[in-house]
């Protein structure tokens, strides 16, 4: 199963392009045009080859946006498969598009900032009641927030004291930081979401 993440710039108006543009560059660096594609303006998508991954992925794109003063991002994300591959991911076709498409517009109308789309009701259902609580923390990140957590994230092995040394601060600022953003229950979600992902095969 795979998963497609289509997410818009929230008031992206507000910024000019190049502030969220560039943001959107440096999450996806590396990435290929068959794996993201800016379009439509401010919306993005992305595809994830293996759907386990979405919920970590989501909250790396989360965090890279909202370390950015004011900026924040609504996502969608669809699981499925993919039945056509284009050159182009914004091209490419399959119930995982399909999926987080429609689920990105008709959440932009609730103006709901998470939500997850499949072809299992009751695993939707279940998701997006976590999601809910998820959206609670995220979208009041701070900027600091937002950056302790991607700096964790994108690197796995990093611990509290090298975090500490490379941005100039006490260990207990790097832990207390991690706890305003709620860190751990993150990870721990993430390891759930992980878990129910791999007992739908």
């Amino acid at each position: 199963m795979k998963a497609v993440i289509t997410g818009d710039i929230i008031d992206s108006q507000k910024f000019g392009a190049e502030v969220w543009f560039q943001a959107l560059q440096k999450i996806f660096e590396g990435k290929t045009s068959q794996e993201w594609e800016n379009y439509r303006g401010d919306e993005f998508q992305y595809l994830v080859p293996n759907a386990e991954d979405a919920f970590l992925e989501f909250l790396k794109i989360k965090a890279g946006i909202k370390k950015i003063q004011d900026l924040d991002v609504r996502i969608s994300i669809g699981l499925g498969d993919q039945n056509f591959v284009a050159e182009k991911v914004s091209q490419s076709n399959g119930t995982a598009f399909v999926n987080s498409g429609r689920n990105l517009e008709r959440i932009k109308a609730e103006k709901v900032n998470l939500h997850i789309a499949s072809e299992k009701p009751e695993l939707d259902e279940q998701l997006n009641l976590i999601f809910k609580w998820v959206s609670l923390t995220l979208d009041s990140w701070s900027v600091m927030s937002a950056e302790i957590v991607e700096m964790f994230l994108c690197n796995p092995n990093l611990n509290q004291d090298e975090a500490a040394r490379q941005l100039n601060v006490t260990q207990s600022s790097i832990s207390q930081r991690l706890k305003r953003a709620n860190y751990d229950l993150l990870i721990e979600t993430e390891a759930y979401y992980r878990q129910l992902l791999s007992q739908q095969k």
